[in-house]
């Protein structure tokens, strides 16, 4: 599965994340493949993906509360702030 890891904007980011789960959770790529793909493209586009220390708008907007659990428990971020919506 190819995925650009450097995104120009946020809603790309976020469609980019929203594709890698969506096939994670069809079984189409496993999990360890998963794993890295969220940390490759979150280590690339950190600044697209959080911001004063929750994720960004149109990440929470574009993702939706159930992926960005899953994006979440991957980073290993347990901070409450991030989730919040």
């Amino acid at each position: 599965m190819e995925v650009k890891l450097f995104q120009k904007t946020q809603r790309d980011l976020a469609a980019s994340i929203n594709l890698v789960i969506d096939k994670y959770w069809a079984d189409e790529i496993s999990e360890s493949k998963m794993i890295e793909l969220i940390h490759k493209l979150y280590s690339n586009n950190e600044s697209k993906f959080i911001k004063d220390e929750q994720y960004t708008t149109v990440l929470r907007q574009q993702c939706g509360k159930r992926r960005l659990e899953v994006v979440s428990k991957v980073l290993g971020r347990s901070d409450t702030k991030i989730l919040s919506f």
